[in-house]
């Protein structure tokens, strides 16, 4: 499963120039070109980080960030913020306002990349590494394999996707929609009832060596990775 990116860019060519070297990263990437629209898309799937141009039609640049920052969901978000507004004034008003870190254009893309690359790793190693480990359950993302005390399960790609996105943060509860847009993609229309099915059959997988279940219902809520 990819890290998401989220590119809030009104300048066409700089946001294909970004697209294209954000995916060649491995990442997903998605692109509004309005404050408003992107506020809207935050509403619907909250993305592993955010780019943010300072000036956007709809609302500023400046004004989505402090709204990411008062929404719950979106509360932790990454938010790098984009600019050609280079005073430092400016650069500690887009900081003070929440943003993570602040780029002036134009700007060199290999440092964009890198500071990218650092923010995820401050902000959530586990979006980077190779390796989740929880408990006895070992997943690697390079070979797409499964061990459960040191035997490996054999997963669905479905189920090793919707394995890696629990084991990302255990303990927390994901709703049925959380889980479709997560793991299966928000353009992708099924019914929240099939997230139950393969929840059933990851449950069945990595039973089969223990018989201790790692998924814990919540009634009323959805599904959490206890490890």
């Amino acid at each position: 499963m990819s890290t998401k990116v989220l590119v809030v860019e009104d300048e066409e060519a700089l946001t294909l120039l970004l697209r294209y070297n954000l995916e060649a990263e491995g990442y997903e990437v998605d692109c509004v070109m309005r404050g408003d629209d992107a506020e809207i898309r935050l509403k619907e799937h909250v993305p592993d980080i955010a780019i943010v141009d300072w000036m956007l039609p709809g609302i500023s640049g400046i004004e989505l960030c402090r709204r990411i920052r008062a929404w719950e969901n979106t509360r932790r978000l990454p938010v790098i913020m984009l600019t050609a507004r280079g005073e430092e004034g400016d650069r500690v008003r887009g900081l003070a306002t929440g943003a993570d870190d602040y780029i002036v254009k134009p700007f060199s893309v290999p440092e964009f990349v890198a500071r990218v690359k650092a923010l995820l790793r401050r902000t959530d190693p586990n979006l980077l590494t190779d390796k989740l480990v929880a408990g006895d359950i070992e997943l690697d993302r390079d070979s797409r394999r499964v061990r459960r005390n040191g035997t490996e399960l054999h997963l669905g790609p479905t189920e090793f996707r919707l394995l890696e996105f629990l084991m990302r943060t255990p303990g927390r509860v994901f709703t049925r929609e959380q889980l479709l847009d997560n793991v299966w993609g928000r353009d992708v229309y099924i019914d929240e009832r099939t997230v139950d099915v393969h929840v059933g059959r990851l449950r069945k997988a990595v039973k089969a060596q223990s018989g201790s279940d790692p998924i814990r219902t919540v009634r009323g809520a959805g599904y959490a990775f206890e490890g």
